[in-house]
């Protein structure tokens, strides 16, 4: 098992409201501005800058039974400084809370599966469809990388083509080369 599994994991089994809302926010990285959205239980959405404005995000996560603005900007504190440590080369996996409520179904079983991948490492979409106990649903795992909700910490940018180009993320595939080769460099 992976560092990255080792990661701590809202339980998503409660359907009632956290009533505290969720706190918004960014972070600057060498790949752009990223959005973060957190409510009481965890970090559940990290959005590209360049890709989509806060008040698409915020349409997103409208579906949450929860105060759009009204969470404690604490609760965004730990994700920032962990990507800042991912991003300087200091860290290799993550151990904050997520909150996994905009996942589910087969994208969930898959997004779990990816945590098994290892830092520095890429897999294929066929091989993540096996791990993830479905093989032959190679384009049902694009499918799931691409709804991602939380990208970098759920690490997408490691599966590639079964060829090892490695395809589109977050819109640039410059984007995942960066994350691809920032890991290689760093990895122990």
């Amino acid at each position: 098992m992976s560092q990255t599994a080792l990661l701590s994991r809202s339980d998503p089994a409660s359907p009632e409201a956290d009533g505290l809302g969720v706190a918004l926010g960014s972070v600057d990285t060498p790949i752009g501005t990223l959005q973060l959205a957190a409510t009481s239980r965890g970090l559940v959405r990290i959005g590209f800058g360049y890709m989509e404005t806060r008040e698409d995000m915020m349409a997103e996560l409208a579906e949450l039974p929860c105060s759009m603005g009204q969470g404690d900007p604490d609760w965004l504190a730990e994700p920032i400084t962990q990507l800042r440590e991912y991003f300087d080369g200091s860290r290799r996996w993550f151990e904050v809370a997520l909150d996994w409520r905009l996942s589910h179904g087969f994208y969930r079983q898959v997004q779990d599966a990816l945590m098994t991948v290892e830092y520095g490492t890429t897999v294929s979409y066929g091989e993540l469809a096996h791990i993830a106990g479905s093989p032959g649903a190679a384009r049902a795992v694009g499918t799931a990388m691409s709804t991602n909700p939380i990208p970098l910490i759920v690490p997408c940018h490691r599966v590639v083509r079964s060829d090892g180009s490695v395809g589109e993320y977050g819109g640039r595939s410059e984007v995942k080369t960066w994350l691809i080769d920032h890991e290689r460099a760093h990895r122990d």
